[in-house]
């Protein structure tokens, strides 16, 4: 197992990506301290504690992170999925819209890497922050999730420079995979909106023509990514979209 007693905090792994995450990593033989708003059950498997945390709260994060290191004995790295999607055209924005999605995904990156340096920046570890193709190219209707998904890729090349001499690695994935967030978007499409939306991603998806499986197709990258074998990678931005988009 790659991560054996290796501990690392987990953002947003209430459910979706952060879930299946979580549990690879367990599986793997990590310890897991899982944070999120909310929870689907109650953590599975050895290893595992859930904490409620609101990434966007400073005081929230700090006092979140104390516990988890006190439970695990330390931290060796940690893994930020954490986000909400909401769909809106630009010029019906409202500044709640706009600050709810900065704040989840700008300042939570911000908040979760600024707190978990303190803990890795004698032993080194492992960052890894969840952009966006989004966060390179238009994002129809979704303006400001583009806008905080930019941030989030800026943040992480800039801290991945600064943090390098203490042993942290930071990268940013994007991916393109199914989640209960993208399922709740599909619901939201009328009959022939869903018929077009699944036509583009059968042409825009190289592998398959449809999202990846969060747990199959993306967990293990992040493996690789929070292991050893990762040491000489830092500052990238990495895609596990099965072909959709390019990065740069």
């Amino acid at each position: 197992m790659e991560l054996t007693g290796k501990r690392f905090v987990v953002a947003g792994a209430g459910r979706g990506i952060g879930l299946a995450v979580a549990d690879v990593f367990a599986a793997e033989g990590a310890i897991v301290a899982r944070v999120d708003l909310d929870f689907e059950g109650e953590a599975s498997g050895v290893g595992q504690s859930q904490l409620v945390c609101d990434i966007s709260s400073r005081a929230a994060v700090e006092a979140t992170f104390a516990v988890a290191v006190e439970q695990m004995g330390g931290l060796d790295g940690l893994v930020n999925t954490a986000g909400i999607e909401r769909r809106v055209p630009a010029e019906e924005l409202t500044d709640a819209d706009w600050d709810a999605m900065l704040d989840v995904h700008l300042r939570g990156t911000f908040l979760t890497n600024q707190v978990a340096f303190r803990y890795l920046c004698e032993g080194g570890g492992r960052i890894v922050n969840f952009g966006s193709h989004a966060g390179l190219q238009p994002a129809v209707h979704a303006s400001h999730y583009a806008a905080a998904k930019g941030g989030v890729i800026a943040w992480t090349r800039s801290v991945a420079q600064e943090w390098g001499q203490y042993g942290i690695t930071v990268n940013c994935v994007l991916p393109a995979m199914r989640t209960p967030m993208y399922d709740e978007y599909r619901e939201r499409l009328s009959v022939d909106e869903l018929r077009l939306h699944d036509e583009r991603m059968a042409q825009q998806i190289a592998i398959g023509g449809r999202l990846g499986d969060p747990a199959t197709d993306l967990a293990p990258v992040l493996v690789f990514l929070a292991g050893d074998g990762s040491r000489f990678i830092t500052g990238q931005l990495i895609a596990v979209t099965g072909g959709f988009g390019t990065t740069r």
